[in-house]
Parts: C-alpha cells; sequence; structure tokens
C-alpha cells in the first residue's frame, strides 16, 4: 500500500491508521528480514530493487490471507466445514441420524466423514487427529477429554424358543451351558468382563464385531449372546432380550483431543447431543 501510494501519509489514510504507526510497521519489517523496501526522500517513498523483488510475493501472501480469513469467518457463521466423527454401529444406527437432522436444520452447509471401528481403534483416530471427535465406552484414555452420554444396559440376547424365555431375568450362569456368539474386536471388551467378574468360562464359538450378525445366528438357533440395549432398538430378528441377573453396563460418551480447542463445528456440535 505504502509503494503504491508513494507516501506514508497517503497509506495511513487508507488504512485508518497513523503516519508513525505505518513508518514504524515498515522499519520493523526492514530489520526482521534485513533488507532495505523503501527509499525515503523529500519527494515521498519509492521501492528499492529488493522491494521489487518481494512485492510479487507479498502481494501473493496478502491475497492469501484474505481468502484465509474468508475461510474463518465461514466456519464463525457456519456457512461451511466438515465434522469427522468416530463411531461404532449402535451409535451410528440409532443416535447420529436424529442428532445430525436436527443439527442441518440450522446448519445445512456442514459435510460430515463417518469412521467406524471399535474403541481402541477410535481412540487412535482420536490421538492421531484422523477424527475431530468420537463416540466411546468411558472410562478412556486419560489423554482425551469426554462427555458422558447414557449408561446402555448389556443384555442376554436368546431365541424366541429358548427354553429361559419365560424368566424375568437371565441367569449369567446360563450363558455358560450353550453356544456363545461373542460380539468383541480388539481390547477394552466389555463383555468379557462379565465372564471375567462373576469367574465364569463361556463356550465361545463364533466372535465378530458385527451386532447384526449375531443377531441373525442368535435367531437362527446357532447359540445366545450379549449385546447392548442400543443396539437391540427396532431389531428385524426374531430373537429375545433379557435382563441379566447380575446387571452390566457400558457407559457411553463423546471424547475429543480437546474441548477448548475444537473446531467451532464441533463445539455446536456437542450442544444438540441429547443425552447429556
Amino acid at each position: 500500500m505504502t509503494a503504491e501510494c508513494g507516501s506514508f501519509t497517503r497509506a495511513a489514510e487508507l488504512l485508518s491508521y497513523s503516519q508513525s504507526s505505518v513508518s514504524r510497521m515498515i522499519s520493523d519489517l526492514e530489520k526482521d528480514w534485513k533488507v532495505s523496501l523503501l527509499e525515503r526522500g523529500a519527494g515521498g517513498v519509492r521501492l528499492t530493487s529488493d522491494g521489487m523483488k518481494l512485492l510479487p510475493r507479498a502481494r501473493s501472501l496478502a491475497a492469501e490471507f484474505e481468502k484465509l480469513q474468508a475461510e474463518i469467518d465461514g466456519l464463525n457463521g457456519l456457512q461451511s466445514g466438515l465434522i469427522r466423527i468416530g463411531t461404532f454401529s449402535s451409535v451410528a444406527t440409532h443416535w447420529l441420524p436424529r442428532i445430525i437432522k436436527e443439527f442441518q436444520k440450522d446448519y445445512p452447509h456442514i459435510d460430515y466423514e463417518l469412521l467406524l471401528g471399535d474403541y481402541t481403534e477410535i481412540e487412535d483416530w482420536i490421538l492421531e487427529g484422523l477424527v475431530d471427535c468420537g463416540f466411546l465406552r468411558l472410562p478412556t484414555r486419560p489423554e482425551l477429554e469426554t462427555v458422558f452420554l447414557e449408561r446402555d444396559e448389556l443384555l442376554a440376547v436368546i431365541p424366541e424358543n429358548h427354553p429361559l424365555a419365560d424368566r424375568e431375568k437371565f441367569p449369567v450362569q446360563a450363558l455358560c451351558e450353550e453356544p456363545f456368539l461373542l460380539l468383541e474386536k480388539g481390547a477394552r471388551a466389555e463383555i468379557s468382563e462379565i465372564f471375567e467378574r462373576n469367574r465364569l468360562t463361556p463356550q465361545i464359538h463364533f466372535t465378530t464385531w458385527d451386532d447384526y450378525a449375531i443377531m441373525s445366528m442368535v435367531e437362527s438357533g446357532l447359540g445366545i449372546s450379549i449385546l447392548p440395549q442400543l443396539i437391540l432398538k427396532r431389531v428385524p430378528y426374531r430373537i429375545l432380550a433379557k435382563e441379566l441377573d447380575v446387571p452390566a453396563y457400558r457407559d457411553i460418551g463423546l471424547a475429543l483431543r480437546s474441548k477448548k480447542t475444537a473446531s467451532l463445528a464441533v463445539k455446536r456440535l456437542m450442544e444438540y447431543l441429547p443425552y447429556r
């Protein structure tokens, strides 16, 4: 601006700065870069040869900064943005559609990227920055900040014609009396912990991280299982879900690296979590 105007005074007027402020900023820049940018004379100022060489770069940086500021302004107004979420299937199926639907009413131009995994994978994704936030079983790693959402009961899942179908609560001991279908993957597995706490050894015939595969196999009479209550909503299978006589739960929460440094879009999304 000063080079184009040929005067500190004129540049200061256009920028709404004082003449001394503009002069000082140029002097500080020359000191930091260790080059002389302007020749000062009675007739005003003009670029030095070094200044002429650097001017196109400076203009390019200024233009990019304006673009960056426009992007920031857009994010602050949530006119655009991307939220990357790590999740497991029951949350992706029964929570996220409702949450995102409500959020989109107010912020229709936000995009979403969902990564499905187990608890350990989601923890890693958050810490590595692959996702902005993730739904997890609590407690999680101490490096993460969390928001508790809901306590989800773990239920015995049996075929409709099971001999214990009329029992109000399913005996934990009976889980070991026939083939067991284990919903599990990786570490931090809450279902295995049920057997460990009660000193039981199940007859595990099948292990998967697919909730619906487990339900289909239970319906086919291939065994029984334990599944979270959340995934058992609106199931298309002919199965029964029973409370255990020794209650078991998992606590579900949202985790992120830092609530303070989270993007505005993530902070706003957290306001739409209906289970807090």
